[in-house]
């Protein structure tokens, strides 16, 4: 009896949308969740080449926590394009400044294959909001309570 592998075809790919309020979560433990969601690999029949994973809605992304000393010390870079352009922003800054979904946005962007064009466009999928509030009521997204999963996924202080 010969068995086959299941290959999906993007055709066959039947997408969830899900809900995970990301208040008091760990930005590395949440990050690393959504970016298996992302990628579809949390499915049987997960297929590496094609984008088989989910829609994820995160609101209350600027509640996110970051655990020991990385809300002073973590350090996020990058480049003005000009000669000695490099800049620098530390994590406090941005969580308090006016974008602090980026914090998780760029976590679940360096949890996905590097310089991939099936990762750009599983990034797409990945919807983060600052605060309670989304459009995507209509979609009718299904709630993941991340904190009940495990213990250590939320921290309280």
């Amino acid at each position: 009896m010969l068995k086959t592998t299941a290959s999906l075809k993007p055709a066959d790919v039947e997408k969830k949308w899900i809900m995970i309020d990301a208040e008091n979560a760990v930005v590395g433990r949440l990050a690393s969740f959504i970016a298996m969601r992302l990628r579809g690999k949390h499915r049987p029949d997960y297929t590496p080449h094609v984008d088989c994973g989910d829609f994820v809605v995160v609101i209350n992304a600027d509640k996110v926590r970051l655990t020991g000393r990385k809300l002073q010390q973590k350090t996020y870079y990058w480049h003005t394009g000009h000669p000695g352009g490099i800049k620098e922003r530390t994590a406090d800054k941005i969580l308090g400044g006016r974008f602090p979904e980026r914090v998780l946005q760029k976590a679940v962007e360096r949890m996905l294959p590097k310089e991939s064009p099936l990762a750009r466009r599983q990034l797409t999928h990945l919807r983060v909001y600052a605060g309670a509030e989304h459009p995507h009521v209509a979609q009718n997204p299904e709630i993941l309570v991340f904190g009940d999963m495990n213990a250590k996924n939320v921290r309280s202080k």
